[in-house]
């Protein structure tokens, strides 16, 4: 029997794909897979299979189906945050969308997702924990949520988090196959030839730097990573685009932008902290780093997010309009545009 456990989207969900020896008795999927995969319940592989998660033969099947020698087996499973205490803190949230399945945040920067070293308080789910305890407890099984997506902690936008493990395991599978409608924005350095354009190139740890992610051109390591872009405004020295992802890889966006010589500005980790274009001037100098002032992080706001619902089956859609620095910074490099 073989096993290709494959991580997507870092730590949030796992692809199992197990060939079936050809001794094998027939058993419930439910059980078979309760007793191969490791600290899984079967709640969640019962879960799993209501969500349509797991195939037998790359056919859906119900959690008492049996399998059979040579049947090839495919599971998606999202996996829980890190196993830590999550304390209710009273921290203002802006709440997009609720309702007994979903919950949409649109998250400040600044502001981790989930407890994780050096930030176990002030994340997005100690919020949540308290909002939960005081608006439909009942609804959430664990007090906090179950995620489905991050975003780092300086971007800020939209936030889509489960309610339920079958929720999270129906907008699970909505994520692995990439079929979440994502838009982002994000000021770069420098300008482009083109209006708009794709950056295709596999994504995965930096071998120095186990904090970045680096992009592997040939393919040889790194998980499969495309990013479209189309230019929204010009300002010489700048440019506003918007992305949308193809697939969701860790810091995708800064990567693929850095990788084209384009970095975030202001992206300290990825290099778009410096002055990379522009003139020799006092003046411009003190102007780009009275913007660094402005928007102290990368300039990146996930602004849009499309989903079926996990229950209903309806097509959702919420847009976000730039925080107020992403507005200041914008329209600083329009009037200083406007002025040359």
């Amino acid at each position: 029997m073989s096993e290709n456990p494959i991580e997507e989207n870092a730590i949030l969900y796992e692809h199992h794909r197990i060939t079936i020896d050809p001794g094998q008795i027939p058993l419930r999927i439910d059980r078979f897979l309760f007793n191969r995969i490791e600290n899984v319940s079967r709640n969640k592989i019962q879960n799993a299979a209501r969500a349509g998660n797991i195939l037998v033969n790359d056919k859906p099947v119900k959690p008492n189906h049996k399998i059979k020698p040579d049947d090839v087996v495919s599971v998606v499973l999202s996996h829980p945050p890190r196993n830590v205490e999550i304390f209710p803190e009273e921290i203002p949230l802006q709440i997009v969308y609720e309702d007994k399945d979903v919950i949409v945040v649109n998250k400040q920067a600044g502001m981790v997702v989930h407890p994780a070293h050096a930030n176990y308080t002030g994340t997005l789910l100690n919020a949540l924990s308290a909002h939960f305890a005081k608006n439909n407890r009942a609804e959430v099984e664990n007090g906090f949520g179950y995620l489905v997506h991050r975003i780092d902690k300086d971007t800020s936008g939209l936030l889509l988090v489960a309610k339920n493990e079958l929720a999270q395991s129906v907008l699970a599978r909505q994520f692995f196959e990439h079929t979440v409608k994502r838009l982002y924005n994000a000021m770069v350095w420098g300008d482009f030839e083109e209006d708009d354009g794709t950056i295709n190139g596999n994504i995965g740890r930096h071998p120095k730097d186990r904090r970045k992610m680096t992009v592997f051109p040939n393919g040889e390591y790194g998980r499969e990573a495309i990013t479209e872009f189309k230019i929204l405004e010009r300002f010489g020295y700048v440019s506003l685009v918007e992305c949308r992802l193809e697939t969701g890889r860790t810091h995708q966006i800064r990567a693929h932008f850095q990788y084209i010589d384009h970095p975030l500005f202001n992206d300290e980790k990825y290099g778009g902290n410096l002055i990379l274009k522009g003139t020799t001037f006092t003046k411009y100098k003190q102007f780009v780093q009275n913007c660094f002032k402005i928007m102290p992080r990368q300039s990146l706001h996930a602004r849009s997010l499309g989903f079926i619902h996990p229950s209903t089956g309806n097509a959702m859609f919420f847009d976000s309009d730039l925080p107020a620095d992403f507005q200041e910074l914008v329209e600083k490099w329009k009037s200083y545009t406007n002025q040359r």
